[in-house]
């Protein structure tokens, strides 16, 4: 099972824990103080958790938690503080530095192996591999996700790379469209050409025909010079329209007859020019609702929609959650002095049930502040506080989600998302994800029959 390392200089206690450690199925290891502890680890290297006495010989339990965090390999070991005599110091102290517990001496048998089950499926192996460690590492945008909702945006987006189609991409703000757009074009024969990218809610009205088919010199006031537009600059690539919703119907009129002719003509010329591009729109309105209101053209619906692409809110594909969230933390511990920061059991079950309304630019934005403000190397359902109603109070706060489910719903919903996330880390291994969620490999399958999951 696990190797566990006992820091203590009670021979007795130390003994007796490690003693209830074997009958519990783990390999422990002894050490009466900090610097022979960090000594056995140098040469050992990391276990799968440690626990620690606050009162040693020479360095106490606080200096030797951050030696600990210091040491290669160790920064996301779990780590349970033991004490005779706990105080509101060293107990903020111990969490500050990303103690996964804090306990009190005597420790029962039963409280150790609870602690153990939950730690360990926290943290079911310090160096597991992250989920998407098979992707191509890549600074440019990446459409990631295990869930069958993402897998099928992922098959659908590969068959249209391979034509040369206009694409609408559709859904709600922070779902990932743009990314998807950058995929699709650098997945395409067009890739090497130019991306170029428009946000046609952005561009007042009166610029956006000159922004989009370019214009002649003096063509209006302020025109000194000639523009290509972006229609020519995307030219032998893929130009995206961004919120193609918003634009007016004037202008909508013109995008359709750029469209059917594949030629524009700058503003304030004659001059006819041809142009070859891959047209990419996307928009979070619902387009079929305003051509019946008649604030979008049919036809021009028609030109756009030729593959449409739908990318699914994040509430709505829960299995990505998590491996999303990890992907987030360990790039913003790529950067220089980052500290690589772990989810706790409590964020995870919180993350997996908040509505996300903002999609998955809100899941990245909660990332980086969360990381940014937390204290120690594991992030705590508290770090992830501003996500909540504000008007909610303290940890009695309900994620929007919940508060639209009943309780078994809920329940329901984030047993699925933490089963899914196991077999996606084990590559639908179930036995080794049963041992990851702490249960019995009967009890996973009977959970992924009543949840209709056996095909997972």
């Amino acid at each position: 099972m696990a190797t566990i390392l006992i820091i203590d200089d009670d021979d007795a206690f130390r003994e007796g824990l490690a003693e209830t450690m074997q009958d519990l199925g783990h390999t422990p290891l002894e050490a009466r103080s900090g610097e022979a502890a960090l000594e056995r680890l140098r040469e050992r290297g990391a276990p799968d958790c440690i626990f620690l006495d606050f009162r040693l010989p020479g360095a106490d339990g606080l200096a030797v938690l951050e030696s600990l965090r210091g040491m290669a390999g160790m920064q996301n070991v779990p780590v349970v503080m033991l004490t005779a005599h706990a105080t509101s110091d060293n107990t903020i102290g111990a969490m500050r530095l990303g103690a996964f517990e804090h306990l009190t001496k005597p420790v029962g048998r039963n409280e150790i192996a609870t602690l153990l089950a939950r730690m360990l499926a926290a943290y079911p192996d310090a160096a597991a591999t992250p989920v998407f460690s098979d992707e191509t590492p890549s600074r440019e945008p990446q459409l990631l996700g295990v869930s069958d909702a993402m897998r099928d945006v992922q098959k659908r987006l590969g068959r249209a790379a391979g034509t040369h189609s206009t694409v609408l991409i559709t859904g709600e703000t922070g779902t990932g469209k743009e990314v998807a757009a950058q995929v699709l074009h650098r997945a395409s024969a067009r890739s090497g050409g130019p991306f170029v990218a428009v946000n046609c809610a952005a561009i007042p009205p009166e610029l956006l025909e000159s922004d989009l088919f370019g214009h002649g010199k003096g063509a209006f006031t302020g025109a000194h010079a000639e523009r290509r537009g972006r229609f020519e600059q995307a030219h032998g690539g893929t130009l995206f329209l961004d919120e193609v919703g918003d634009m007016p119907l004037a202008m909508q009129a013109k995008l359709l007859r750029v469209l059917q002719e594949r030629q524009v003509t700058p503003l304030g010329t004659n001059r006819p020019v041809a142009v070859d591009v891959r047209v990419v729109a996307a928009t979070h309105r619902d387009l079929p609702a305003m051509v019946a209101a008649g604030t979008f053209r049919q036809d021009l619906l028609y030109r756009l929609n030729v593959i449409p692409l739908h990318l699914p809110p994040l509430r709505e594909r829960i299995a990505d959650i998590l491996p999303l969230a990890e992907h987030f933390l360990s790039t913003l511990a790529a950067s220089p002095d980052a500290a690589h920061k772990r989810l706790s059991a409590d964020a995870q079950r919180m993350l997996v049930t908040f509505h996300w309304p903002g999609n998955v630019r809100e899941l990245a934005n909660a990332m980086e502040r969360a990381s940014a403000l937390a204290p120690g190397a594991l992030l705590t359902r508290e770090d992830f506080a501003f996500l909540f109603d504000t008007n909610a109070s303290g940890n009695d706060a309900i994620p929007v989600s919940l508060a639209e489910l009943t309780l078994n719903d809920a329940l329901a919903q984030l047993e699925r998302a933490l089963i899914a996330r196991a077999l996606a880390l084990t590559d639908g291994n179930r036995a080794e994800a049963a041992r990851r969620l702490g249960i019995s490999r009967q009890s996973l399958y009977t959970r992924l029959a009543n949840l209709g999951m056996f095909d997972a």
